[in-house]
C-alpha cells in the first residue's frame, strides 16, 4: 500500500538523485589528462603524466582523429570547463547562432557571462565548481538580491556581490587573499566584497586554451 505521501517522497528523491548524477562528478585528473590540458585548475597528477590515460601509458598507439572526433573532443572541454550540461549549451549554441558576429566568440562570451564564472573570475572561489556552490547555496547577490541561478547570465553594468551573513566564509576569504588573475571586464572593490561587470570580453581577455572556430 502506497500512500501520496510516500510518492511524493520517492518522486523528489528520483528527482534529486537524476539533478545529482547530469552534473560530472567523476575523477577530474582524468579528464584533464585527456585534454591535456588542466582545465579543472593547477594538477599535480596532469604535470607527473602528460598523456591520455589508459592501461598502457604513453606508449599507446594513438589513431588519427577523424574531424568529428576533433570537433567533439573540443566541445567536450568547452563543456567541462565551464561546468555546463548538454542541453544549456545546445541552448547557449542557438542563441549564439542568433546574434551577429562570430559564433564561437560569441559562444564563449555567454559562457564568460553565466553568474558563477563571473564569481569564481573575480576570485571569490577558486574554482568554477566552488563558484556554483556559493551561487547555488544562496552566498552570492546581483544588483543586492540574492541569485541561486548559477547559469544566470549578466550584463554589463550588474553588480555582483557577497551576501553580508557569508563576508566571512573562509572559503570565500581565503580564495579572495590568494593571488587572482586580473580581468579587465571585471572590477572588484575588496572592501565592500562587490564587483561590476565592466564589459563583454573580447576574445584575447577569454584565457581559455579551447578552439572555438572547432
Amino acid at each position: 500500500f502506497v500512500t501520496s505521501k510516500d510518492t511524493d517522497l520517492n518522486s523528489w528523491w528520483t528527482f534529486n538523485k537524476r539533478k545529482k548524477m547530469a552534473r560530472y562528478n567523476g575523477p577530474k585528473s582524468k579528464i584533464a589528462r585527456k585534454f591535456r590540458e588542466p582545465i579543472f585548475g593547477p594538477d599535480k597528477a596532469l604535470e607527473k603524466k602528460n598523456y591520455p590515460p589508459g592501461m598502457h601509458g604513453p606508449n599507446k598507439r594513438r589513431m588519427k582523429r577523424s574531424e568529428y572526433a576533433t570537433q567533439l573532443a573540443e566541445k567536450q572541454k568547452a563543456k567541462y570547463t565551464y561546468g555546463i550540461l548538454e542541453k544549456q549549451f545546445s541552448n547557449m549554441f542557438k542563441k549564439a547562432s542568433a546574434k551577429s558576429g562570430i559564433t564561437g566568440e560569441i559562444l564563449l562570451q555567454l559562457c564568460e557571462q553565466r553568474l558563477d564564472n563571473v564569481v569564481f573570475r573575480l576570485g571569490v572561489s577558486p574554482s568554477r565548481r566552488g563558484a556554483r556552490q556559493l551561487v547555488s547555496h544562496r552566498h552570492i547577490t546581483v544588483n543586492g538580491k540574492i541569485v541561486n541561478i548559477p547559469s544566470y547570465s549578466l550584463k554589463v553594468g550588474d553588480v555582483v556581490g557577497v551576501r553580508e551573513k557569508s563576508k566571512s566564509m573562509v572559503i570565500i576569504t581565503s580564495s579572495l587573499s590568494s593571488e587572482n588573475q586580473v580581468n579587465e571586464w571585471l572590477y572588484w572593490d575588496n572592501n565592500t566584497l562587490t564587483g561590476e561587470v565592466k564589459s563583454i570580453p573580447s576574445r584575447e581577455q577569454i584565457s581559455e586554451n579551447i578552439k572555438e572556430q572547432l
